[in-house]
């Protein structure tokens, strides 16, 4: 029936003297409740009205906060809030006349990221190659944030408009209570696309580093397989994909073997240098830039076995279906870039001179791609003059003149041989 209530005139229900009697019956049952008199004035009695609950009793979920950062000053610390504790936003009183209107729908997430200024971008801060903050100069690189890097540059033309914060897989600056409170913008941290994650309110965007679990043991061990760890002790990150896949992959083998759980990733590989376990397992891009601060690298080996495939990619809150493609086609701009060989060191040549129609719709010349994602129509060639194409990020941070000289494996375009899985839907 709505919020106002219709009363239908008694004397034409035939029901006045039933209604009066039950009136009278009330009143009086009300004054001895309160201890009136009969003749006195009673205070106000307020009769609250709430309406139905809904089935199951749900409650509607409080909208997202603002990220930090967006309209006041730089986030310096992660909230979080504890699972459950949610409270819903009241309904107005039925027939509340003076209940304020319904707020307008949120801008879009794009939209609020231009209305900043900037790009919020959660990486690694302590992994070498990948993701890394030197407190000393205070910059950041890596693969990861050249991707986030690279966002930047698609929406301001700018890559250096974003910031970055830092997040961990545990504690207060817990990754996917960041992308969920909306404190980041998007995620990128070598972070693996999973069922599980992906209808727990994530989104996962293109993978860019297809990725596999193995192990990291002492040369002077000879531990050639992981069959060979039966019996031993392995450290491995509490609450990761890392730790499932030991436990599923060990089970399913019918190995035995000790995990020592360890909730901090800062804690871990330190704790294997030490001699507190004789393997430590992760995925096999950590595992070469991890060895790298052990107190004698050459000392360690990874093994070339692989229990698990891991699609790492960027993650973002879901139901956002632009900023969704904002990001997905960021990735794949990189990457249909080296399928069409065109690379920073010849971008603006290609720009000016190409007449392959592929190239020229891919940076912009012509077509009208960008403007139905909500960026320019070039914002590809402002991607690849300011940071490049897939390759050139990759080798930039884990290539053959980099400490870690990580093997491209499947990580190269599927049209340029060797094995490549790496592929673009086409811009047309």
């Amino acid at each position: 029936m709505g919020s106002r209530f219709a009363l239908r005139p008694l004397w034409r229900s035939g029901r006045l003297v039933g209604c009066a009697l039950t009136l009278l019956v009330a009143t009086t049952l009300l004054g001895a409740c309160t201890g009136l008199l009969p003749g006195e004035q009673p205070s106000p009695v307020v009769v609250i009205v709430t309406a139905t609950p809904t089935p199951g009793g749900a409650a509607t979920p409080a909208p997202l906060p603002t990220p930090a950062g967006a309209a006041t000053d730089t986030p310096t610390a992660i909230p979080t809030t504890a699972a459950g504790d949610a409270t819903a936003t009241p309904a107005a009183a039925v027939g509340d006349a003076t209940a304020a209107p319904a707020p307008a729908a949120r801008p879009g997430l794009l939209q609020r990221v231009r209305e900043r200024g900037r790009l919020i971008c959660g990486a690694n801060a302590d992994l070498p190659g990948f993701g890394f903050y030197d407190r000393v100069r205070d910059q950041w690189s890596g693969f990861d944030v050249d991707f986030c890097r690279a966002i930047a540059a698609a929406i301001f033309d700018d890559p250096d408009a974003v910031e970055f914060i830092g997040l961990t897989t545990s504690g207060p600056n817990e990754r996917f209570a960041a992308v969920r409170n909306g404190t980041v913008d998007v995620l990128i941290r070598n972070t693996t696309w999973t069922l599980g994650r992906d209808i727990a309110g994530l989104a996962f965007g293109p993978t860019t580093f297809h990725d596999g679990q193995t192990f990291m043991v002492r040369a002077s061990a000879r531990i050639a397989t992981s069959a060979d760890l039966a019996g031993k002790r392995i450290c491995v990150a509490r609450g990761t994909t890392s730790e499932q896949n030991l436990t599923d992959d060990f089970a399913a083998r019918g190995i035995t073997f000790e995990a020592v759980l360890f909730d901090d990733e800062g804690q871990l590989y330190p704790a294997y240098d030490r001699g507190e376990c004789d393997a430590v397992t992760s995925d096999s891009s950590q595992l070469v830039s991890k060895r790298q601060t052990l107190s004698v690298p050459a000392d360690h080996v990874i093994l070339g076995e692989r229990i698990s495939r891991e699609p790492l990619g960027p993650v973002f809150i879901e139901n956002d279906e632009q900023w969704r493609d904002v990001v997905s086609w960021v990735v794949f701009a990189t990457i249909y870039a080296e399928e069409l060989r065109v690379s920073q060191e010849n971008v603006e040549q290609q720009r000016a001179q190409s007449d392959d129609p592929r190239v020229r719709r891919l940076l912009g010349v012509e077509g009208e791609f960008g403007q139905g994602l909500g960026l320019s129509n070039d914002f590809a060639y402002a991607i690849i003059r300011e940071v490049g194409n897939y390759g050139d990020i990759y080798d930039r941070n884990l290539g053959p003149r980099t400490p870690f000289a990580l093997d491209r494996g499947p990580n190269k375009a599927w049209n340029l041989g060797q094995g490549g899985v790496l592929a673009s839907p086409p811009f047309r």
